[in-house]
């Protein structure tokens, strides 16, 4: 169990680590592309930025690298065309809202997240856990948020954009636990879904919020040449994605999201010398505060439960043993499993969700 766990640490810190770097390298990548070049096409980009995941994977498959493992083609089809439907959806909530209020959305999508889980899926969130993403949030809102214009159809969007986003990734672990499926696996087989999905309605969104044409828009040699890396960079950002959520949880991919805003505005600000306050810097330390925090009490949690749990095991070895529970191990008895080790093996919420 110890060489295990250290093995599941080393893999989360690794998947965590993947995700910080390649995101914060794609939104400079893409600032270049979209600030200085004017190509500024994002739904269209992320199309590609799919398609290209999925050729990547697919070589991946052809060279042995991951075992291919279908699974129920209709979840996988819902869950690929709601991901690309709420990258829409947030790409629009930008659109129609002022970029103040487009930060106050993706803050939202922690709480949502939170109730979500709790209501639906029984998953309880301790205080200490809770107070820390309130401390984050709070560094994050003061960092980033600065004017709140509202409009009756960039709220409606935006509530929208919210939902579907805490669905999708509540999907991505949920999916990944219930058909026990790696998340090279998932990605592989959602890419071509989210792929068609946001190249079909792209040109048309991006068409809408800038008034301009993907397809007439003048590609240069120094335009295609950052198209081309934002498109290789994105294939560890969405493999890291699904690998974080698989791993640890939504939440805990929201935080990290987090963190990666912080670490982007302090990297404009060193390198690029964009303009920067006391007020960014004041909210990134309470941010930093609410995500060591946060992650502080996570581990904390997590070592207590094997702790908790032992008795059980214990419990169900000595029930094993009692002569009087004999008939309802009669599938132990014919070479089967037993029905009283599912507890301890099966998460609460599969269960709930085997209908889908």
């Amino acid at each position: 169990m110890g060489v295990a766990g250290e093995k599941f640490q080393l893999g989360t810190v690794g998947a965590l680590s993947l995700s910080v770097v390649s995101s914060v390298s794609i939104v400079i990548c893409n600032k270049a592309l979209m600030s200085s070049l004017g190509f500024n096409f994002a739904t269209t980009l992320t199309s590609w930025h799919l398609l290209v995941t999925f050729c990547s994977l697919h070589v991946a498959l052809c060279m042995k690298l991951f075992e291919h493992k279908p699974f129920d083609a209709r979840t996988v089809m819902g869950f690929g065309v709601l991901n690309g439907i709420s990258i829409g959806l947030l790409n629009l909530s930008l659109g129609f809202n002022s970029v103040g209020f487009y930060q106050m959305t993706k803050l939202a999508i922690i709480p949502c997240t939170v109730i979500l889980e709790t209501l639906f899926f029984r998953k309880k969130f301790s205080r200490n856990i809770k107070l820390s993403l309130s401390v984050l949030l709070v560094g994050v809102g003061v960092a980033t948020v600065t004017d709140l214009q509202l409009n009756a159809v960039g709220s409606v969007l935006s509530l929208l954009a919210i939902i579907t986003t805490c669905i999708a990734q509540i999907m991505t672990n949920t999916i990944q636990k219930k058909f026990k499926v790696s998340s090279t696996q998932l990605l592989y087989q959602s890419c071509p879904y989210q792929a068609l999905t946001l190249f079909l309605i792209g040109p048309f969104l991006d068409g809408f919020l800038t008034n301009k044409n993907v397809f007439a828009f003048d590609y240069t040699t120094q335009v295609l040449f950052f198209i081309v890396l934002s498109c290789l960079i994105s294939v560890s950002v969405n493999f890291s994605t699904f690998l974080v959520i698989g791993k640890t949880s939504p939440v805990t991919y929201q935080v990290l999201g987090h963190l990666k805003t912080c670490l982007v505005l302090a990297f404009g600000y060193v390198l690029l010398h964009d303009p920067f306050s006391w007020r960014n810097i004041l909210g990134i330390l309470i941010a930093v505060i609410g995500m060591v925090s946060y992650s502080y009490f996570c581990t904390r949690e997590t070592q207590q439960k094997p702790a908790e749990a032992s008795p059980q095991v214990i419990q169900v070895k000595e029930s094993e043993s009692n002569p009087l529970i004999s008939d309802s191990l009669s599938t132990a008895e014919n070479g089967g499993s037993t029905t009283d080790d599912e507890p301890l093996k099966v998460p609460m919420w599969s269960s709930k969700y085997s209908r889908a």
